[in-house]
């Protein structure tokens, strides 16, 4: 009997630990926004250039708050690209409440996802974006799921995203530990991560394990990930997302890859 209390006791103690930093943030009022989605601001943020300003092509990955209590277990990310010379963005995302999920096309490239305010997780700029861009579009056209949507574990909107990365040499972006989906294999177990450097074993997305030089190390429990990231001198909390001192994703300049790349929630 003491021994099943025991395990009793770490089984909850697991739950409670994972579940810590979602019941943290809906307790804490921190991520409360419109009462309606009919009525949350969708407008830019003000991070991208405007295409007038920039003529160079750009690549940007982002993520915002998912929608409703969802924001407090996860983030939905989305990519931006922008050619040379070209007066619009297009933006790649999955939205899982169309029947064709796969939504690729113009438009703002750091909308605020509902009332959540975006963050910027990688931008590459010049002859190395001229090179992605192409391949890109290729790996939107190609998603094996573009009648398919489920938030938990996958495929979603953060499988879309990571699906595109791993398909495209050279786009290598860590996404953060609490983008849930993103470690769905499809039809894999063992994978490379977004990140470029490292492998990750993941059953479903249920339960998983990460190691990778951007993303460091992550050990996913029921599409809930902590870890930590040596390189990032950061520690990865379940639906809290990663407090680093370091953006360890490709940026115009390293002098700006310095604290923000997941203080903000």
């Amino acid at each position: 009997m003491k021994r099943f209390f025991r395990y009793t006791g770490w089984v909850l103690g697991g739950l409670l630990f994972l579940l810590s930093g979602p019941i943290l943030l809906a307790t804490s009022g921190s991520l409360q926004g419109a009462e309606s989605w009919q009525t949350a601001t969708r407008e830019s943020a003000g991070i991208a250039p405007s295409p007038g300003a920039a003529q160079e092509a750009i690549v940007q990955v982002y993520g915002a708050r998912a929608w409703s209590w969802r924001g407090y277990f996860a983030v939905h990310t989305w990519i931006a690209t922008k050619e040379k010379g070209a007066d619009h963005y297009q933006v790649h995302q999955v939205i899982g409440w169309r029947n064709h999920v796969v939504n690729s096309g113009p438009g703002e490239p750091d909308r605020h996802w509902y009332g959540a305010r975006p963050e910027l997780y990688a931008d590459i700029r010049g002859a190395q974006a001229e090179k992605l861009i192409p391949r890109i579009y290729e790996a939107v056209d190609s998603y094996p799921f573009p009648t398919e949507y489920q938030a938990w574990p996958g495929p979603n909107s953060n499988t879309f995203v990571a699906w595109v990365i791993r398909q495209v040499p050279g786009l290598d972006v860590a996404l953060p530990n609490h983008a849930i989906g993103k470690d769905y294999l499809v039809d894999q177990i063992v994978a490379e991560v977004p990140g470029g450097a490292g492998y990750q074993v993941s059953f479903g997305g249920y339960f998983g394990l990460l190691a990778g030089v951007r993303e460091g190390v992550e050990l996913n429990v029921l599409g809930l990930s902590f870890g930590i990231n040596p390189l990032a001198l950061g520690i990865k909390l379940p639906g809290i997302g990663e407090l680093a001192l370091r953006n360890t994703n490709p940026m115009p300049s390293d002098s700006d890859q310095t604290a923000g790349a997941g203080w903000e929630l």
